[in-house]
This record gives structure tokens, sequence and C-alpha cells, in this order.
């Protein structure tokens, strides 16, 4: 059952009075659940009384609404701020929570002063405003979490410099590699999406409202103020476009599907890592469940369900983009569709980083067998094949050939190598010089990883001038991200005090007027 479920009775006694004058009549359980966005809006109802906030004192400083009324409706809001919003607001009988607060305090303090409200804007552009508000909210969370977890990243790397192990194409045995170089590899992949999310927010971070239904709107308004008190950076300037875009929200939704797909990579590797058949880490048992009818299993349950969730994400993003993408301008019913999208794909990203850095802040790496895999399938034999160019001028794909028929024939012994070589140019490699002990060496996974020390290799030296790069980078994120967060911080709290010093002012004035 809903938690907003409310009874028939209930239902008939609330009045919406968004639809009393136009509207008449009483609509069936069907039409109400269709028109009625309650359960989403429970995600915007905070943002709706702030923006209900901000407009109010603009209402009132450009002196559209009177101050004593203004001053009424603003304890009416202030309240709202403080102690939540009512549970009765979210009744369905109410299409949606702009509905239910108007409806609310206008049954609180009358017509009169809570019929004010609403004056100078449209259902149209408070809306969009609360959903950019929650797209502001939701991306800072993700890049906090996203920053948390590549400085994890990068403590991991620098912990395993030397950690040797099997990188994969194919998933087959190809190169030696490390553990940091592999680490460092997904840090990459999270800073492009933080990237993302910090272009994505600038997009987020304008203020629609003032533009009314569409066509703003012929009071003396002051859209700058509202934008300000609010935080935004910007203001959407066409008053069209403000109303009816939800680019933001589709790029939001984007951004999001990308990086819940770096997310599931990893994870993918964690759970084979993890499996009987690799041995390469044991997950904590926290992030594992266990199966209810065989006893020794520990499955790797919070990764695999890390995993799937690129799927729910991309559902969200295809059905946001696939309800905009025939809409005329400007406002069409279409969009609150869209919004449960926004709110499902985006809710559980933050909490889906904090587990995956769970899960690897408490994993238990096994050097050792990572080690003893990195040699495996002849993954070093790239390495003998370029030793084979560069010590003794043979050409590559000569040297190529050479290792690929050695290899065939299942071992990359001199003997065997000796007689691939005479086999495709009528010479051995020992007529050349080449010595048990060289190839020995060569083919150490050690010597491999070493050899590869270019900028982004896995040479512990060329890991560690990236990890000093890769932390600057990080840097320059957190910095962005401090500056935007507490410029939403201010915004709120700069908010909030002029609200109540706009309601102690009528109080102070009523004293002064009664001691005259």
């Amino acid at each position: 059952m809903p938690t907003n479920h409310i009874s028939t009775d209930e239902t008939e006694q609330a009045h919406d009075v968004v639809r009393h004058g136009r509207l008449s009549g009483t609509r069936n359980a069907d039409i109400a659940s269709l028109l009625s966005s309650m359960e989403a809006d429970r995600y915007i109802a905070s943002h709706d009384v702030r923006v209900d906030i901000a407009h109010l004192l603009m209402l009132a400083d450009c002196s559209i609404t009177s101050r004593p009324h203004a001053q009424k409706l603003m304890r009416e809001l202030i309240q709202l701020y403080d102690e939540g919003v009512p549970q009765s607001v979210f009744n369905p009988a109410y299409e949606d929570i702009h509905a239910g607060i108007e409806s609310h305090i206008i049954a609180m303090i009358g017509m009169d002063s809570g019929g004010r409200l609403h004056v100078a804007r449209s259902r149209n552009d408070e809306v969009a405003t609360c959903l950019r508000l929650y797209a502001r909210s939701a991306a800072l969370a993700q890049i906090e979490s996203l920053l948390a977890l590549r400085l994890l990243l990068l403590e991991l790397a620098q912990e395993h410099l030397q950690t040797i192990m099997p990188g994969f194409t194919h998933l087959q045995h190809a190169q030696p590699t490390t553990l940091a170089h592999h680490m460092l590899a997904y840090e990459q992949m999270f800073a492009r999406d933080t990237n993302r999310l910090l272009c994505a927010y600038e997009h987020i971070n304008a203020s629609p409202l003032g533009a009314a239904a569409f066509a703003s709107t012929g009071y003396p308004i002051d859209r700058e103020q509202t934008s300000r008190d609010l935080g935004f950076q910007t203001i959407v300037e066409n008053s069209m476009d403000a109303v009816s875009s939800r680019d933001f929200a589709c790029e939001l939704l984007s951004a999001d599907t990308i990086l819940e797909m770096h997310i599931s990579r990893l994870c993918e590797e964690l759970i084979i890592w993890n499996s009987g058949l690799t041995r390469f880490v044991e997950l904590d048992d926290a992030y594992c469940s266990t199966s209810s009818i065989m006893p020794q299993k520990k499955n790797p349950d919070v990764a695999e369900l890390l995993r799937s969730r690129t799927g729910t994400l991309l559902g969200a993003f295809t059905s946001a983009i696939t309800i905009m993408k025939a809409l005329p301008l400007t406002y069409n019913r279409d969009l609150q569709d869209l919004n449960p999208h926004l709110f499902s794909g985006t809710k559980h990203i933050a909490r889906d980083l904090r587990l995956l850095a769970g899960m690897l802040q408490t994993a238990k790496f096994q050097k050792e067998r990572m080690h003893a895999q990195a040699g495996e399938g002849y993954s070093t034999a790239t390495g003998l094949a370029d030793y084979l160019v560069c010590v003794y001028d043979i050409p590559f794909r000569e040297a190529h050939n050479i290792i690929g028929r050695a290899v065939r024939a299942d071992s990359l012994q001199l003997q065997t190598l000796d007689l691939a070589a005479q086999e495709i140019t009528g010479h051995t490699l020992s007529e050349k010089g080449l010595t048990k002990e060289e190839i020995d060496r060569v083919l150490d996974p050690a010597y491999s990883v070493s050899s590869r020390s270019n900028f982004g290799g896995p040479a512990p030296s060329a890991v560690k001038q990236a990890l000093k790069h890769r932390k600057e980078i990080v840097k320059q994120h957190s910095t962005e991200f401090f500056a935007l967060s507490q410029n939403v911080s201010r915004a709120e709290e700069t908010l909030i005090e002029k609200a109540r010093q706009f309601i102690q002012e009528n109080k102070e004035n009523h004293a002064e007027h009664k001691t005259d």
C-alpha cells in the first residue's frame, strides 16, 4: 500500500483550490490516479517550500503583495520549512504538491492572505524550478561520493604499486600489469564522470522562476532576486524555454547512466576476481550473501546488484528522452511523466558509489595468487618478441611469427624458439646469440611490467607519476565541488534568515504601534 494512502472520506474532504473555479464535478479513482503526481512529488516537497519562500519575499519587496499579507503567508511557510510538509498535503485529491501546499495554507490562514501566494507565477515555472533544485542537490551528492571513491582508488594504487597481476583482453591472459595500474584506469573513468556531472550541474543551475505559464507575467517581478535567493548561478532567459525544457534532467540521467556503467564494469571484475576460478580477491562478508540451500556459498550479491543498476538508469534515461522527443512548445502534461524517471534514476547513485567504495576498502586482494597468474597463458610473449626486435634487430612481424609458432607448440624454451625461427627464417635464434638466461629474464612478469615505463604505463615509476597527476585533478575537482556546495548552503541559509527577519519585522512594527 502506498505510504500516502488516504481513505475515500479523506479524499472527498480535500479541496483543491486550483480546480475549484473552472471545473466542476468529481473525478473517479482512475482519473485521479492518472493526473496526480503526489507520490513522485515527495522528492520535491521541501524544494517547493523554499521556492515559495523566495517567491514570496520577492512579491513583498516588489510591492506586488502587501507586507501584512506576505508576513502571514511567511509564518506558514517557515513552519512548513521547520517541521516538514504534513501528510495531509499529499492527499491524492490534489493534483500535485503545489496545489496541496497552497490548499493547506489557505485552509490555515484563509483565502484573503493565503490566496495571494501564487500571484505572478504558474505551476509550470514552479515545478521546473523545484526539479532543478532537486537535480542540483542530487548532482552535488553524486560528485561528493565520486570524489571519495576516487581518493580511495588512489590510495589502493599507492598501496599496490608492486602488486603484479594478469591483464586481460577477451577475458584471456594478455600481458602482466599491476593492481595499481588497474585501479588508476577506473579512477580516470570516474574522473570523466565527475567532469560530466560538473558540466550537467552548470546547465541545471539556472532559474526558470518568473517565466510563469510560458509568456512571463505583467507583474513587475524581479527574477534576479529569486534566482539569487535560491542559489542559482544564472537565469533561463527565454520564458518559453524555461518552462518547457527538461534537457537538464536528461543530461543528468545520461551522465548517471555512464557512471553506473563504470560502476558495473568494476563490479563485474570484482565478481570474476572473487570467483573460485580466479581467487584474486576476497570480499568482506558484509557485502555478500549465502545460499538458502547450499551452506558453503558466499555470493557477491552487492556487486551483482550494483552491476544490474545500469539497466535501471538506461531505462530511466531512455524513458525521459522519449517523453521529450516530440513535445511542441511549451508546457505539456507529458512532462509530469518524466519526473518519476528522474527521481528513480538518480536517487541511489550516491549510495551505489558509497557501497562500491566500502566493498573495495574492505576487500582482501590475494597478491600471491595474482602474481602466480600474471605469467600464465604466455602473457609475457609480447615482451619476448619486443626483445628480439630491440636486441637482435629482427623485424617485428617476423619476431611475432616466431613467438606465435613456438606458442602453438606450447613452449617458449630456446629449443622450441630455434625450431620456429628455422622454419620461418631459415636461421636459429641461437645463431644470433639468444640464450636461455635472456629468455627466462624477459619472460618474468616483473621484467615485463618494469619495462613498460612510458607515460600511462604499468611500471611503478610510471604509476607514481600518474598518481601525482591524478591527485592534482582530484584536488581541482574537490575545490570546485566545495565552492558549488558552499554557494548552495549559503544561499539557503541566507534565504531562511531573510524570511525569519521578515516575520520578525512584523512583530517589531506591531509592538511599536502598540507603544505609540
